[in-house]
């Protein structure tokens, strides 16, 4: 998560951009690949194996995320105990999945952004305009192509490699890449979406990461400790544990010190 990494990704972010939105062709040509012009349909998309595929890498993807969800809802329940996992890593997994993965995808661009998947235009036996990635125009009225979600979250994994020990992290940061890669490369295979917007996914949520990644642990003015937000996280939900326990008759006992 160094600069070169940032600049590296920026490049990749305006080359693509620039050569799809000036050569959009591209993207069908690209899901055209996959395109059985016989059947006139996607044929990976009625494969089972393959459809198990998909759903293993966003069950692997949550499987990452999953002990920082569980430490931080025991902490919710039970503030005077320690987190079960470091605080920095349960704040920098869970809002870099919540913004690239979520806010950025599904809540924000793909309600709004009207482009048609693949398996719906024309080019491809379907009934829509297809439109280039930089177009909202769309007739896609919800849960559009642009852009990936899955892609997002297959790509998320770069911020769990991001925590591996030094020493492993370079393989650690190709694994994420290379199962980011086949996960997008599934979902074009499926008609599920165009090459712009699963590359554009894993741009922006590697650009989340990195700038989450700075504000956590690199840079002195923003960053904080582990114990920092295992303090806040107890101040935060003291008093509603201490309710509870009044209402069913427990003893509570002192407010612990943070």
């Amino acid at each position: 998560m160094n600069r070169t990494g940032l600049f590296i990704a920026l490049a990749l972010w305006l080359v693509i951009g620039v050569v799809f939105g000036l050569y959009p062709e591209l993207d069908l040509k690209l899901a055209s690949l996959f395109f059985d012009a016989e059947t006139k349909t996607f044929p990976l998309k009625l494969n089972g194996w393959a459809g198990f595929a998909r759903d293993a890498a966003m069950w692997i993807a949550w499987a990452f995320a999953l002990p920082s969800i569980v430490a931080l809802v025991v902490k919710m329940i039970r503030p005077d105990r320690p987190l079960m996992v470091p605080g920095r890593t349960v704040i920098f997994l869970l809002v870099t999945m919540t913004m690239s993965a979520g806010i950025l995808t599904n809540l924000t661009f793909k309600n709004y952004w009207g482009r048609p998947r693949p398996v719906v235009v024309t080019e491809f036996a379907g009934d829509q305009q297809f439109v280039p990635w930089w177009d909202p125009r769309g007739t896609c009225g919800r849960n559009c192509s642009f852009f990936s979600g899955e892609g997002a979250t297959a790509f998320w994994t770069l911020a769990p490699a991001a925590l591996a020990p030094p020493a492993w992290r370079p393989l650690a940061y190709a694994a994420a890449v290379v199962f980011g890669a086949l996960t997008s490369a599934l979902r074009m295979a499926f008609g599920g979406h165009f090459f712009t917007d699963v590359s554009i996914a894993g741009l922006v949520t590697f650009v989340v990461i990195w700038f989450a990644y700075a504000l956590i642990y690199r840079w002195p003015r923003t960053r904080f400790s582990d114990e920092a937000v295992d303090a806040a996280l107890t101040r935060l939900n003291m008093p509603a544990y201490r309710l509870r326990q009044r209402l069913f008759g427990r003893k509570t006992g002192p407010e612990p010190s943070v």
